[in-house]
């Protein structure tokens, strides 16, 4: 991903691993964006599984953390779960 992405890196995606984001303040510059990672996809036969792909989000789920407009915040479900998790009974 980072060898096909490369000159897109931090400038209008960003990439970990297998996962990306494409991004932008402007709506119509965001089209743009996202007509050039298609194309690159696209170019270098790279297939996305579009059961995963999510386009024009105000929020979502990235890394385990939900982004918005308001910032990064710790995805709530993550909380729950290690709340529920039982106290230790060694050290």
């Amino acid at each position: 991903m980072m060898a096909i992405f490369h000159d897109m890196i931090e400038r209008t995606m960003e990439v970990f691993m297998d996962d990306f984001s494409v991004f932008e303040n402007s709506f119509s510059t965001y089209l743009t964006n996202l007509e050039n990672m298609r194309k690159r996809c696209k170019d270098t036969k790279l297939a996305l599984n579009w059961e995963k792909s999510h386009f024009m989000m105000k929020e979502g789920i990235v890394l385990g953390h939900k982004i918005s407009k308001k910032g990064i915040e710790v995805d709530k479900a993550k909380i729950e779960v290690i709340s529920k998790l039982p106290h230790p009974t060694t050290v």
